[in-house]
């Protein structure tokens, strides 16, 4: 062991997963109803307050929501309602 510490030792960090804004609301969505909580209101306080607390951290739900700012996922939400239009 002692005949490696004349090497550098390469560290990488784990890559986060790269979710679209589909992927995150999809995600979060399920997690407010596997803990029986109504999805729509928590999201409709989420966004309003911008406290994450509305959202549970079940299946790292809160953490993932972060991952994008608020607005960014409204304009997301407000197109694909558009779209669909």
């Amino acid at each position: 062991m002692m005949e490696n510490m004349d090497y550098t030792m390469k560290f990488e960090a784990p890559k986060e997963d790269n979710l679209s804004v589909d992927e995150i609301i999809e995600s979060v969505y399920a997690a407010l109803v596997e803990k029986g909580y109504n999805p729509i209101n928590q999201l409709i306080g989420y966004f309003l307050s911008g406290d994450p607390t509305y959202i549970t951290s079940h299946n790292n739900a809160r953490s993932l929501i972060k991952k994008y700012e608020r607005d960014e996922i409204l304009e997301e939400i407000l197109k694909k309602y558009l779209e669909g239009k």
